[in-house]
């Protein structure tokens, strides 16, 4: 397969749960909607520009542009279209697909159920390893975006600005404030389980930011190969590769040419996921060419460790979190210490001439009124109907396509 150079095409996943559209119970029926389209629980449903695939638990399905679209222009619509039609087909089931990247009520430990179709091996064994019944795993709906590169030298200046980007995005997209009912006290809940769900062996998700890496053969020393040494015992039969193993914020994923961005919460509607989809792009292009004749200083600017302290205030306090690091504002382009939501605006400036007229209306409404974690708290009156009402009018501004 010809390998795409730098910002030649992108790719786009977006998870969502089915529930009942009366009580919000999760449904574990991506099976039947699979084996409704293709008559077989193991073949992928390819809708031209969009698939469906599934995911490791049996109550979500993932929508994903069919490889590597040639832009973002008009995914937001073909999504939508998407979502239509499947709640469409739910309606027989009184099921509804559900946004966000938490439910609010969902048990895992009673209510998931396993994926039991084909690549049932590996989640079977990924489950006997880390328990798959907890919200780190069965809980966790996000949007994924797949940017390409061809070779070493386009890779290291995309993996550089990519570290340098992912402790921002918890700020702009968190959208997991509520577990089992329960306002958990972090914006972003479901990155708070991610980075903790693998604590068994912890070289496999690191520190969430990768580590500053900018080769193919220095990211199978430093990061492949740890993995692989750390899984064997638990995996002696090596069903596990090492590409699905390795669980950092964002990955390299050198079979097929891409980093694939992992951490962003879904939000309410494709025209939202879109629109920060399109601004962390735009953002990733602003940095390499900010740091063109000067690579080195986006490299190696910020340590790891460095940008894992802002990832952990963006995951606890959203746009709200002060970034005290004056290394980082300054790189990004400002001084001294600043809130989150103050850095997205001055990305917003900087891009917003690269960004579609939707995106640019969708991006000024969640900096002017809070990311969607911040929109769920502002209305929640603290009570089980609350909750019910507000994620009610989720899954309609999905179908929709309208932010809340």
């Amino acid at each position: 397969m010809k390998r795409l150079h730098l910002f030649e095409g992108i790719g786009i996943e977006l998870e969502y749960m089915i529930v009942d559209a009366k009580t919000l119970k999760v449904l574990p029926l991506t099976e039947e909607l699979i084996f409704q389209e293709t008559e077989d629980y193991s073949v992928e449903v390819d809708h031209g520009a969009i698939g469906w695939s599934n995911e490791l638990v049996a109550h979500v399905i993932e929508l994903k542009t069919n490889g590597p679209a040639d832009s973002l222009a008009g995914l937001q619509q073909l999504f939508h279209k998407e979502v239509q039609y499947i709640n469409q087909k739910l309606k027989v089931h009184n099921a509804m697909l559900l946004p966000t990247a938490s439910h609010p009520f969902f048990v895992p430990e009673k209510e998931t159920i396993i994926w039991p179709h084909e690549y049932n091996e590996v989640y079977a064994l990924y489950d006997r390893i880390f328990n798959c019944k907890g919200h780190g795993w069965s809980n966790l709906q996000s949007m994924h975006i797949n940017f390409p590169f061809a070779n070493d030298e386009e890779f290291a200046p995309l993996h550089a600005a990519i570290r340098m980007i992912l402790p921002l995005l918890p700020a702009l997209a968190a959208s997991s404030p509520i577990i089992e009912g329960k306002v958990t006290g972090k914006m972003d809940t479901r990155l708070d389980y991610y980075q903790q769900n693998q604590k068994l062996i912890p070289i496999i998700a690191g520190m969430v930011i990768p580590e500053a890496v900018y080769s193919k053969a220095e990211y199978e020393t430093r990061i492949f190969n740890p993995i692989a040494e750390a899984i064997a015992p638990y995996d002696e039969d090596r069903v596990l590769d090492k590409n699905f193993l390795n669980s950092r914020g964002a990955i390299a994923r050198f079979d097929r040419g891409a980093i694939e961005i992992r951490i962003l919460d879904l939000q309410e509607c494709p025209m939202a996921d879109l629109a920060i989809a399109e601004i962390v792009c735009e953002s990733i292009k602003w940095l390499i060419e900010k740091f063109k004749d000067e690579m080195h200083l986006l490299k190696d600017g910020c340590s790891t460790t460095q940008l894992w302290a802002i990832l952990q205030g963006t995951i606890e306090f959203g746009n709200q979190a002060l970034i005290t690091d004056e290394i980082y504002t300054e790189m990004i382009g400002l001084e001294g210490a600043v809130d989150a939501n103050a850095v997205w605006k001055h990305l917003l400036n900087e891009t917003r001439t690269k960004l579609s007229d939707e995106a640019q209306n969708a991006l000024d409404y969640i900096i002017q009124n809070g990311n969607l974690s911040e929109r769920i708290l502002k209305a929640h009156q603290k009570s089980k109907q609350s909750i019910e009402e507000i994620y009610h009018s989720l899954a309609d501004c999905l179908n929709k396509n309208r932010q809340f």
